[in-house]
């Protein structure tokens, strides 16, 4: 039997999601406490890696099991034994066929600045803070970024993937409050893709640059000319799609939640 969890997770609290052995993370926190519920060894496999400090709303994984429990129970098990800053939302059993990476046709993230002069205990870890920016300028910028592209101006220099090529969906940069969100929607991601794309929206926002030299540097393919990788904490794995799978639909991060009528988010 194979099972699959959507699970959330606060990126301050462990050191990224793939297994390590000198630092916490997601999956050995995970792995641990659904090893308890079924009462024999589990092994994840999930849609993506993130970095530490990345937080997630979305994260999909699975693992196979002979363990009998109910669904409410295994979600209700792993919950009541999960490190803090980690919740299992749902588990829904998949046929043998169900892979969270390679099932997987598209995923999305959001990158949340928030505007603000002084520093935010309760803002900091969950937005990147910044000056005022220029919201309209960077959506209208991140239009050029559509569709299917060498995206190796926005590739980190650890990335394993043999193909720079990645499909770009959907993105949009909007504002509630004083939160500033791009919403990106790819067939899927190369290594800090999205923190390398929102440090160049950052600028943009700030008047270092527009919607032409943003297409500029999408052609010349050259990391080295696209400026800072934005911090991690402004990052969220928010959704990963699935045809076929009916999964419920995964909570958006806490901050916007918070703040109410976000429809145009959903």
């Amino acid at each position: 039997m194979q099972l699959a969890l959507g699970i959330e997770y606060l990126g301050a609290a462990f050191n990224g999601y793939q297994l390590q052995t000198h630092a916490p993370s997601v999956q050995q926190a995970l792995q641990a406490a659904l090893s308890q519920v079924a009462d024999q060894p589990v092994t994840l496999q999930a849609a993506g890696r993130t970095d530490s400090g990345v937080h997630a709303t979305g994260q999909v994984v699975s693992f196979h099991t002979s363990a009998q429990r109910s669904l409410d129970n295994w979600r209700r098990g792993a919950n009541a034994l999960c490190a803090d800053g980690l919740s299992v939302n749902w588990v829904e059993q998949v046929d043998d066929t169900f892979h969270p990476r390679y099932s997987a046709v598209s995923r999305r993230y959001m990158y949340l600045f928030h505007e603000a002069d002084n520093p935010s205990p309760l803002l900091d870890g969950f937005a990147v803070r910044s000056r005022r920016l220029d919201d309209g300028a960077m959506h209208k910028a991140a239009q050029r970024l559509l569709g299917e592209h060498d995206f190796s101006s926005f590739r980190g220099a650890g990335c394993q993937s043999r193909s720079p090529y990645r499909r770009m969906d959907r993105i949009t940069v909007g504002r509630t409050a004083s939160l500033v969100i791009i919403d990106v929607q790819a067939n899927a991601f190369l290594q800090h893709m999205v923190r390398n794309i929102a440090g160049v929206l950052w600028d943009i926002g700030q008047g270092k640059g527009d919607a032409d030299s943003l297409s500029q540097l999408l052609i010349a393919r050259d990391r080295t000319l696209a400026g800072a990788t934005a911090p991690p904490q402004g990052l969220y794995l928010v959704d990963v799609h699935y045809p076929g799978y009916p999964f419920p639909k995964p909570p958006l991060p806490g901050l916007l939640r918070a703040l109410g009528d976000l429809d145009r988010f959903s």
